[in-house]
């Protein structure tokens, strides 16, 4: 397995070999992050898929994104695999180092094993019930688990599958949505606890580096939603438990020119106010990465995606988001190749200033 993690000597290293204009990193926790990530959401479980996503990886890294993201449940482990290969294969190449790249995965739904010829539940049975990694009423409706012990097996599987010592970032993911519908918000803040604690206990370890929350409702609905959460009151129990040198310093939520909450609904208190969950990230010390910048394409149909450049759709979409006060990347899935090198434009040109920011999204608003 590959030791080490991202550090603020490496990524700075890898932003200063780029050839990418410097204008497209961003410093955050010392750490230097291209303004744009790869995701690895989508996609079939077959061995050409995991070419695909193994080859979009290096692709990527090699074009200046250090940025990588993925979950233990994408493609039933396949995604995992697939970005270990492409990270392994790199460092044998010496065409990175370790300290470059900033990894991020996810813990928390059940998944089975793509690899492993065993239907669903025969998977869950024989991995986890039988091994007393699930007990009976540790898996909600939606098929989330968030007890510490299956988070902690997950975390080693997860690492087994990138090869790596260490992941610089690992989320609960989709915490709220999978388990508010059969909890109580006592019950669920019991929970979070424990997974903190964890996340604590596996950054003494050694194990992980940062810890937070992968989301898809919780951060954007308005406060008298039952999916609703706190993100200060989210951090104060971090700090209960890991003082104020707490991992909890990242989140991650959609967001693109569609899905605006983030950047325009005033739905999260912070003392005494109701600011934006983009403001509230920012005044907590709190990073946040984006997902689904095109909807799986449907912002690039035609006519769709406002006409503010001369920049393709793709390229505008990503412009918007990555030039968004708060924001450090937007996630892209990206696979074949033709995708990647268009993508991959966005980061020959700076982001836009945020007073450009500013205007652009009072005319739009307007």
């Amino acid at each position: 397995m590959i030791s080490g993690y991202a550090t603020a000597e490496g990524t700075k290293r890898f932003a200063q070999n780029s050839d990418v204009n410097p204008a497209n990193f961003k410093e955050f926790q010392h750490l230097t992050l291209s303004n744009v990530g790869i995701g690895t959401y989508l996609g079939d479980v077959d061995s050409k898929t995991d070419q695909l996503v193994t080859n979009a990886v290096k692709q990527s890294i090699q074009s200046g994104i250090n940025v990588i993201d993925t979950a233990i449940n994408y493609r039933s482990q396949k995604a995992e695999r697939s970005v270990g290969k492409a990270i392994s294969e790199l460092v044998q190449e010496k065409k990175i180092s370790r300290d470059q790249i900033f990894v991020s995965t996810k813990n928390g739904y059940v998944t089975n094993d793509a690899d492993v010829n065993l239907g669903f539940w025969e998977y869950v049975k024989e991995e986890y019930s039988q091994k007393g990694v699930i007990k009976e009423g540790d898996v909600t409706s939606g098929y989330h688990c968030m007890t510490p012990t299956y988070l902690s097996d997950q975390l080693d599987r997860s690492l087994k599958n990138l090869d790596l010592e260490c992941v610089d970032l690992m989320y609960l993911h989709n915490a709220v949505e999978g388990q508010m519908k059969d909890s109580s918000k006592d019950k669920f803040t019991d929970n979070l606890k424990n997974a903190f604690e964890l996340y604590e206990q596996k950054r003494d370890e050694g194990k992980i580096k940062f810890y937070g929350m992968a989301t898809w409702e919780c951060f954007r609905v308005s406060n008298d939603n039952s999916q609703y959460l706190s993100l200060e009151d989210t951090i104060n129990l971090a700090k209960k438990i890991g003082g104020d040198d707490h991992g909890f310093r990242f989140i991650q939520l959609p967001y693109n020119m569609h899905y605006d909450q983030a950047l325009l609904a005033k739905n999260q208190i912070l003392n005494s106010k109701f600011v934006s969950i983009l403001e509230s990230a920012s005044s907590l010390g709190v990073g946040v990465f984006t997902s689904v910048p095109f909807m799986q394409g449907r912002l690039l149909a035609p006519g769709v995606m406002p006409e503010f450049s001369e920049l393709k759709p793709s390229l505008r979409a990503l412009q918007f988001i990555r030039s968004t006060p708060g924001v450090i990347a937007p996630l892209v899935g990206q696979k074949s190749p033709e995708h990647i090198s268009e993508n991959l434009e966005i980061l020959k040109i700076p982001p836009l200033s945020e007073y450009e920011f500013l205007a652009l999204v009072k005319k739009l608003t307007s």
